[in-house]
């Protein structure tokens, strides 16, 4: 039987929080749900959710500083919702830790396609199989081949290694945590292998389409793009100046840098 996926619902209007438990719930969520910013932070560290979703506007601590908090204690999806259409708003929710945004009012099946989108994306990035026996443990010949196994869900340079396998990221020999859309952002631009990937690639690539799906691009998404090249910089140590992995492309987009 396959595991129920966890969310939890952080709205203060009861409409709209009714409105989520019913979407995520025929999304295939248990959900737990709240009116306050505390109280969500404390549901995220007791349930583990695969998906949050956060509003702005919060009797007690606001969604920014609620998304500040549990980004530090999960790397749950969270997905903003918000009354306000402001670029500022907007960016602000991104830089402090949220993933994407949706503006009120929403209909139910967008809302429900953008969740099952968001969940396809973290399928994919999923680990390693739970109760795998220790190396020592398996035959040798095992071991070889899932060593190599290994190896091909590497990818890397420059001092930057990212595990596609196990979804991790060091630098340097150094571990660095990064949210799911900013692993599957390093995980596009290193596997294009120095093309260049535009903003709109980009976008598509966070919904899980394809690249030529010819659906519509906003200004806002191509935005929201840019906030996460920037956190991604900033965890991974990097330069816009002088990029030691993601160069910018002027008015375009982005691509690794050439190997060194």
């Amino acid at each position: 039987m396959t595991e129920r996926r966890i969310a939890v619902v952080v709205e203060d209007d009861a409409d709209i929080r009714g409105l989520l438990e019913v979407v995520l719930q025929q999304s295939g969520f248990d959900v737990h749900s709240t009116d306050s910013g505390v109280a969500g932070v404390e549901l995220v560290e007791s349930h583990h959710p695969d998906l949050v979703t956060l509003d702005i506007g919060l009797p007690d601590i606001d969604g920014f500083e609620t998304a500040r908090r549990i980004r530090s204690v999960s790397d749950a999806h969270i997905l903003m919702l918000t009354a306000r259409s402001d670029e500022i708003d907007t960016v602000l929710g991104l830089e402090s830790g949220a993933d994407e945004y949706v503006t009120k009012p929403f209909r139910p099946r967008e809302l429900r396609a953008r969740v099952d989108a968001i969940m396809r994306r973290r399928t994919g990035l999923s680990g390693p199989a739970h109760g795998a026996a220790p190396a020592e443990n398996r035959p040798a010949a095992q071991a070889q081949d899932e060593a190599a196994t290994d190896e091909a869900h590497l990818r890397g340079f420059n001092g930057l290694v990212m595990n596609v396998a196990t979804y991790s990221v060091h630098v340097d020999g150094e571990a660095k945590v990064v949210t799911p859309t900013e692993f599957t952002l390093l995980e596009s631009l290193l596997g294009a292998k120095g093309h260049i990937r535009t903003k709109t690639d980009l976008v598509r690539r966070l919904r899980n389409e394809d690249s030529d799906a010819g659906t519509y691009v906003s200004a806002s998404d191509e935005r929201s793009v840019e906030v996460h090249v920037g956190n991604l910089r900033r965890k991974l140590g990097d330069s816009a100046q002088e990029p030691r992995w993601i160069e910018t492309v002027r008015g375009v987009g982005y691509r690794a840098v050439a190997r060194r």
